[in-house]
Parts: C-alpha cells; structure tokens; sequence
C-alpha cells in the first residue's frame, strides 16, 4: 500500500532530481548508448512475443482443421 502511495507523489520535481542523478552517474555521452541498448532490447523483445504469438495461433489453427 505505501508503494501506492509514493508513486503518486512523483512530480516535475522528483523526475528532474532523477534525470540529474542519472546525469551524474552515467554522465551525457553514455546515456544515448544505454537508450539505445534498451531500444534494442525492446525491440528484441516485441519480436519475440510476435514469433510466439503467431505460433500460437498456427497450432490452434491446425487443431480446428483436424
């Protein structure tokens, strides 16, 4: 319950302390890599459901025609 309640107190304020941290920690140069590495990641991901997802219904498909 006090997650709920916390995530409904992030505001403007709070995303820029976290952008500034982030900032500081990985520093401007390497965060357009980490984006693009969860980008790709994503991407990847999506890609793998779809593949999935299209199997799934092949099989249900060639149990109907039986």
């Amino acid at each position: 319950m006090n997650l709920f309640v916390i995530a409904g107190m992030i505001g403007a304020p709070q995303i820029i302390l976290i952008v500034v941290v982030v900032l500081l920690l990985f520093g401007g140069k390497k965060i357009p890599e980490l984006m693009k590495g969860i980008g790709q990641g994503m991407k990847e991901f999506k890609k793998a459901t779809d593949t999935e997802e299209k199997e799934k219904d092949k099989d249900e498909k060639e149990l109907k025609d039986k």
